[in-house]
């Protein structure tokens, strides 16, 4: 079972769907619509998706590490733009950094 808040709960194995609210939408701890089935509107949860997500045994430990590098880069890029300061050479080097992490490993074949 898994806490959404608000005192609900839903197994995880009937979960299939998280929207993160619009910042219009939140409020009141509002955070997430959870899509559960058998029911046939969403259930607003008072927790994040990701923290959902990382209770339903999702390895979001990587991944969320590489999501705060790509947001960190897309911060700067988006700041050095307002600046009228944009090095392309540091960001360069920063997005290669980051397409490297998510890379497959040479010889890797395809599943699929």
């Amino acid at each position: 079972m898994i806490f959404l808040g608000f005192g609900k709960y839903a197994r995880s194995d009937k979960i299939y769907g998280l929207e993160p609210l619009e910042t219009s939408d939140r409020g009141s701890g509002r955070r997430t619509r959870v899509w559960v089935e058998g029911i046939a509107e969403p259930i607003v949860a008072s927790r994040t998706e990701r923290t959902i997500l990382a209770e339903m045994g999702q390895d979001t430990g990587a991944g969320s590490a590489l999501l705060d590098d790509a947001l960190a880069l897309a911060e700067k890029l988006a700041e050095a733009a307002e600046q009228g300061k944009v090095d392309l050479g540091d960001l360069g080097r920063r997005a290669r950094r980051l397409l490297e992490k998510t890379a497959k490993p040479a010889g890797a074949e395809k599943l699929f």
